[in-house]
């Protein structure tokens, strides 16, 4: 069975996120292994070094090749096993992504959404994230891990319309408030 696009975008305060969710059944305390352990994270996304609640940590992703690079991460908020924020990368151009886990009845749900900076540019983080999450289900169940070309370009559209589609409701908002506001005689 092919892989099917599963993200959706998300407005909060501080930007546009694509976010995707995932239900496993296990434990939330083994799904939080997977994104806190440097051995479980080398099993599906990347590699971890240094003490993260120092501040001294780097990230590097595994699945990208020999030619991905060692990023350093700043976590922003850790809240074992059931929160995990962080910007990853430079300063200026880092990646925001939060990860949060929720158990009930012996299965664990994991909400993980990356920002945007913008929706015309980075359909492709959607389709990333796709095939990592699906490669977090093959870890776990011992599976050969998932091809990249069963995800791209096959769900480049989907995101892509997402952010199209998302673009032209916030532009339509900011013409109306500007409307608006010119009628109310608040703006030039």
């Amino acid at each position: 069975m092919m892989p099917q696009p599963t993200g959706r975008l998300v407005r909060k305060d501080d930007g546009v996120y694509v976010v995707l969710d995932r239900i496993f059944k296990a434990p939330i305390e083994d799904v939080w292994s997977y994104f806190s352990r440097s051995p479980r994270l080398a099993e599906w996304i990347g590699e971890l070094t240094g003490t993260p609640s120092t501040g001294a940590a780097r990230f590097r992703m595994n699945a990208e090749g020999n030619e991905a690079e060692w990023e350093n991460v700043t976590i922003l908020e850790c809240d074992s096993p059931h929160r995990f924020a962080a910007d990853i990368g430079p300063s200026g151009t880092s990646r925001r992504v939060y990860v949060h886990l929720t158990e009930a009845s012996g299965h664990t749900t994991v909400t993980l959404g990356q920002r945007l900076r913008s929706l015309t540019d980075e359909a492709v983080i959607g389709v990333g994230w796709d095939y990592y999450f699906d490669r977090l289900i093959a870890a776990r169940s011992g599976k050969p891990m998932p091809a990249w070309s069963d995800y791209y370009p096959l769900f480049l559209e989907h995101y892509e319309n997402l952010c199209r589609e998302l673009n032209q409701d916030i532009k339509a908002e900011n013409a109306t408030l500007h409307a608006v506001g010119r009628a109310n005689g608040t703006t030039g």
